[in-house]
């Protein structure tokens, strides 16, 4: 009896600790804390440091979490939605199933990370920056990357589906098995879009290739694979 009543009390501390919904907690020092599956639903979160921390499966939906630094921290199976993340810092944080969606991500810092399985869909990424990052099966839908550098980068099993990326740039990137689809059907405004994207020296497989110029891209300077 004693060591069920133990387990419920652990389990309701739990619960209490990784439910900060509704907090504020501006410029938190957050460091280096475990905290599975925590709630951080419209919560005031800027300038707080979540470096090196384990977030796994935490959700953070409409909170201000601009100028975060979350370096190194463990977002595997977070959702972030509908929130402010303007100038935070992931670098080589750890991003397996992380889903950003309708986030804004101005002056949002990736370096150094690979990224696996991890969405970012309806979201403005004009401004954010990415380098020396790894894409493994990320999915960018509907997402505005116009202008957006994507070069030396790697991109495996990616979708760029429906996504502006007007004057976006590939050079040196290497592509395998990437989509670039319109939706239903191609338009004379996405061949015109494709064609503004400029993968000089990249690096693709034959079917990446294959769509690509079927929508008349670029690809003097690419070589295949």
């Amino acid at each position: 009896m004693n060591q069920k009543l133990t387990m419920t009390t652990r389990s309701l501390e739990q619960q209490v600790v990784t439910n900060f919904s509704g907090s504020n907690l501006v410029k938190s020092d957050l460091a280096g804390v475990t905290a599975h599956k925590g709630q951080f639903k419209g919560s005031a979160l800027a300038g707080s440091d979540f470096s090196g921390s384990d977030l796994t499966g935490s959700t953070f939906n409409r909170s201000d979490v601009r100028e975060a630094n979350f370096d190194g921290t463990n977002l595997t199976d977070c959702s972030l939605s509908a929130l402010d993340l303007t100038n935070a810092s992931f670098n080589k944080s750890i991003l397996v199933r992380t889903n950003f969606s309708s986030a804004n991500l101005n002056g949002v810092k990736f370096t150094g990370v690979r990224m696996t399985d991890v969405t970012l869909t309806t979201t403005d990424l004009k401004t954010t920056i990415f380098e020396g990052c790894w894409f493994d099966g990320v999915d960018f839908k509907y997402s505005d990357l116009s202008g957006q550098r994507f070069d030396g980068q790697t991109f495996i099993g990616v979708k760029f589906d429906r996504a502006d990326l007007s004057n976006a740039s590939f050079r040196g990137a290497t592509l395998n098995n990437v989509s670039f689809q319109p939706g239903f059907t191609f338009t004379k405004k996405y061949y015109r879009m494709i064609k503004t994207i400029c993968f000089d020296g990249a690096t693709m497989d034959k079917l990446t290739f294959a769509a690509l110029k079927g929508m008349d891209a670029n690809l003097s300077k690419v070589t295949v694979i």
